[in-house]
């Protein structure tokens, strides 16, 4: 039994959201930016149901992975213009386009060298949706191929660390000597000669007609979604629906959604309330009987994707400013890998990482859930 139950609903409400609050707070600070935020959102819920102060098990964890994270993907998508993408990104979205073929390639391989027993094509789908967009992505995905809540939650809590190892190894690689030998740049000789651009972005301010307007049209792209799944027979795949609608509709009205401030703000509350709600469903015990072999296969993952990067940029000649940036967008995500850019001095790619990190949000479920479809 744990301090509070089930249905008490403000009470784990209360916490999933202080939850959040915190993983936004540590984002800012030097606790998220050395680790992450998401992690700690993820170890303070689990330290919560493991101590029994939180239940496993919740009507409110269900809501939160059955409506509210659908809401999200539209809100997290209506930037995804993709004349827009290809505009700005440059030869960056080429090496991108590389750096997904590195992570299909490490999901592949790994779920032959590492038994996953019956998760593995599971969790592969999720992995690859997660290493190729984000973390909306990866529970799409999930959500998608049908893991169940355990699943998800030991899936999500073995590639927490690999995640962080993932941000550590792109900082670092500019960093290597033997790596710049190995494929040279010359947008890092010409920052060095100038100052680094450390200025931030501006917050995402939050309107109240903006907002409303976002998620009037979120609930009517996922009513109109899930309605064509169900009478389609797949609604199973009604997550896929939503990510098809919310990307027509960022294409037909760019400008209009372009304006909108808010909207992925918001989008990033609800993902980080799943997250808190899957580290209240963790059970350590559980965790530590069947992640093991996860984190390993995440570590394939990752060790592959890079290898693959760096050898197609040393093969075509791309500069290795631009391969970490694009293994950034595909790994960890557009904001990370702006803050890599601008942190560099690598002014000119600042843009190209967060379009193409919106580029990998708009395609990584797809290729995810193809992914587990063949490896089924």
């Amino acid at each position: 039994m744990s301090l509070l139950g089930p249905e008490d609903v403000f009470p784990l409400c209360a916490v999933l959201v202080g939850l959040a609050w915190f993983g936004f707070w540590a984002d800012g600070n030097r606790l998220g930016k050395t680790t992450s935020g998401v992690l700690w959102v993820i170890v303070g819920g689990v330290a919560l149901s493991n101590f029994r102060v939180v239940p496993f098990e919740s009507p409110v964890y269900d809501f939160i992975g059955g409506h509210l994270v659908p809401l999200a993907i539209p809100l997290l998508l209506y930037k995804a213009d993709f004349r827009r993408i290809l505009r700005e990104s440059g030869p960056v979205i080429l090496t991108f386009g590389i750096a997904c073929a590195g992570t299909v390639t490490g999901a592949i391989i790994g779920f032959y060298l590492i038994d996953l027993g019956e998760i593995g094509a599971k969790a592969a789908g999720a992995y690859t949706g997660g290493w190729t967009g984000g973390a909306v992505n990866f529970v799409a995905v999930a959500k998608a191929v049908e893991m169940t809540p355990d699943e998800v939650s030991v899936a999500i809590s073995a590639n927490s660390v690999v995640s962080i190892m993932a941000l550590m190894a792109l900082i670092a690689l500019p960093s290597i000597a033997l790596v710049r030998r190995f494929v040279p740049s010359r947008i890092m000789g010409e920052a060095a000669r100038q100052a680094a651009d450390v200025a931030g972005n501006e917050p995402d301010a939050l309107r109240p007609s903006h907002l409303a307007g976002a998620l009037a049209l979120s609930f009517a792209i996922c009513a109109l979604s899930y309605a064509f799944a169900d009478w389609a027979g797949l609604g199973n795949y009604a997550i896929l629906f939503v990510t098809v609608l919310a990307l027509v509709a960022a294409n037909a009205f760019p400008k209009a959604l372009t304006r909108l401030q808010g909207d992925f703000g918001l989008g990033m509350i609800i993902m980080y309330l799943f997250f808190a709600a899957v580290g209240c469903g963790t059970d350590a015990v559980a965790f530590l009987d069947s992640a093991l072999n996860l984190f390993f296969y995440s570590v394939a993952i990752l060790a592959i994707h890079l290898l693959v990067v760096l050898a197609a940029a040393r093969l075509l000649k791309i500069d290795l400013a631009e391969a970490v940036v694009a293994a950034g967008a595909a790994l960890v995500g557009p904001a990370p890998t702006a803050a890599i850019a601008a942190t560099r001095g690598w002014k000119a790619l600042v843009t190209p990482g967060i379009m193409c990190g919106i580029l990998g949000y708009a395609i990584g479920t797809f290729i995810g859930v193809a992914v587990a479809k063949l490896l089924n």
